[in-house]
């Protein structure tokens, strides 16, 4: 995460960035912001197990922490979904099985999906 974090599309971004570094999958960003009044975006990203899914929790977290951004709340005593609530944006980070049997995307299945890009190497030409 480079420079300071400045609006909610900007923050899910760079959670799915900080989830792909992390070795996190089939991340993908919904954009809820005309569809439901609650939270701007989510981040929803698979991990292959309970540490992992704790690893990448405390990268998020302590990384936004950095650029000053809070959650609002937590949801963290799962193995299966840890759920980081930073107001405009939530991010669900989930086991396998756990993301198949909530299906988030098919809740929001009408919500437009956020193109993003893994964060290039500064050594990468």
């Amino acid at each position: 995460m480079r420079g300071k974090i400045i609006d909610a599309k900007q923050k899910a971004i760079t959670a799915a960035r900080i989830a792909d570094s992390m070795k996190a999958s089939e991340i993908t960003v919904l954009d809820l912001h005309t569809i439901w009044d609650v939270t701007e975006y989510v981040v929803i990203c698979t991990v292959e197990s309970a540490r992992q899914l704790r690893a990448v929790w405390q990268e998020i977290r302590h990384r936004f922490k950095d650029s000053g951004i809070l959650p609002l709340g937590e949801e963290t005593e799962s193995t299966k979904w840890v759920l980081v609530d930073y107001n405009e944006v939530v991010v669900h980070i989930f086991i396998d099985e756990a993301r198949e049997f909530y299906d988030l995307e098919l809740l929001w299945g009408d919500a437009p999906r956020v193109e993003w890009a893994p964060e290039q190497d500064e050594t990468e030409e």
